[in-house]
């Protein structure tokens, strides 16, 4: 079958898909109209389904044969981002589709759409996940704990992301590599407790606001000093909260931010040190900290078998020339990282900008948006591997 031709004829309805989806963009796992759309369009095409993680869905696409599962994923939710595009079909709500979920969902219906005329074809099951609470919310873990993987068991997952990740990855091309795409995230919060006292007598109290601010400088130090320099890792504060008035000195000051590393070994070493540096340091100044490590995303890895067989794949729909292998992984997370920790995997990226046309703003700025010309991609990709891995 040529999944390319394919492609192209349900590309007009995927535009279609991705314009409606965009214009009612939802957060975490409060996707019920997204969800509803999702829902009503499946309907439409024949495909079983069933609600996993709140508003998400798991559809199913059974082959006449016996075989294995192939599980792909779509993330659904949105942003808290007020949309600056002035494109006819805006989002108005507050809300912005602007990490191109709409698009996501979109090559995914695509793809259903395809694959389920092929039934006879197929060696096995194709599992279709559409997921909330990507940004952020733990929504693969709840897809997860809610059984996506399970009944029939998941034998592997695929998933993509539009957009321009990679700059060395140009318009409609494909970045990919094998191991390590993506970065593990790690959440912190830090709170320092100082004592107060009237800003004209600081030598009665504990001033928590400069305690935070050797700690946080110090934290600087644990990537620039204290890591082999060829590992990346990124640590920042983003948040910093105390203070009661000009002349009082603070008593309480908290400060919360992440971490990104790609190997685990580093990952552990932050998170003892990111203690050891704050208690040392609050001791010292007579005051105290209290560590809370808030968890997040593992790395995401894409499996080398996997990785290998889908090159082969992505090469006839594209062509060689416009797959692109990845030589430094993205310090970005996501969590399809949870997915391929439970099953092998691989998650690749369809480079959506286009200077030619003004489309160059990055993922979660007002202005993002993507050039609908590369949305036959997605589905041609899936369709092809679909076949290869049911055949």
């Amino acid at each position: 079958m040529d999944t390319s031709k394919a492609a192209q004829e349900v590309h007009g309805e995927v535009i279609k898909w991705r314009r409606d989806l965009h214009q009612i963009p939802e957060i975490g796992f409060a996707l019920d109209q997204t969800s509803g759309y999702i829902q009503e369009h499946l309907d439409e095409i024949g495909i079983t389904y069933r609600l996993a993680a709140k508003t998400g869905i798991v559809g199913l696409i059974e082959g006449d044969k016996p075989g294995p599962t192939l599980a792909l994923r779509a993330d659904m939710d949105a942003l808290p981002i007020a949309e600056a595009t002035g494109l006819p079909f805006a989002s108005t709500n507050g809300n912005m589709h602007a990490c191109g979920h709409d698009a996501h969902m979109a090559m995914l219906l695509g793809t259903a759409k395809i694959i389920n005329n092929l039934r006879p074809e197929l060696r096995g099951n194709i599992k279709l996940l559409f997921q909330p609470g990507e940004e952020g919310h733990g929504g693969a873990a709840k897809m997860i704990e809610d059984g996506c993987l399970e009944n029939p068991a998941v034998d592997a997952a695929v998933g993509l992301h539009v957009g321009q990740i990679f700059p060395e990855v140009t318009t409609g091309q494909i970045g990919i590599c094998e191991g390590p795409i993506l970065a593990a995230a790690t959440k912190f919060n830090v709170t320092v407790k100082g004592e107060s006292t009237h800003g004209a007598l600081p030598h009665l109290g504990v001033d928590a606001i400069t305690v935070t601010s050797e700690i946080i400088l110090a934290l600087q130090k644990i990537v620039s000093r204290e890591m082999d320099p060829l590992n990346p890792v990124v640590l920042t504060v983003g948040k910093i909260e105390g203070g009661e008035s000009f002349n009082i000195v603070t008593p309480r000051v908290t400060f919360s931010g992440d971490f990104r590393t790609l190997y685990e070994s580093d990952r552990q070493f932050i998170t003892r040190r990111l203690s050891d540096i704050s208690t040392a340091i609050a001791k010292a100044n007579r005051a105290g900290a209290e560590i809370d490590i808030l968890g997040g995303y593992p790395p995401t890895v894409n499996d080398p078998v996997l990785t290998s067989r889908l090159i082969e794949v992505i090469s006839k729909v594209v062509g060689i020339d416009n797959v692109i292998e990845i030589k430094k992984p993205n310090m970005g997370t996501e969590d399809m990282s949870l997915y391929l920790e439970k099953v092998p995997g691989v998650f690749f990226v369809i480079s959506t900008g286009n200077p030619d046309k003004g489309i160059t703003y990055p993922h979660h700025n007002s202005r993002f948006d993507l050039d609908e010309e590369c949305l036959w991609i997605g589905p041609a990709i899936f369709t092809r591997l679909a076949l290869d891995y049911l055949s």
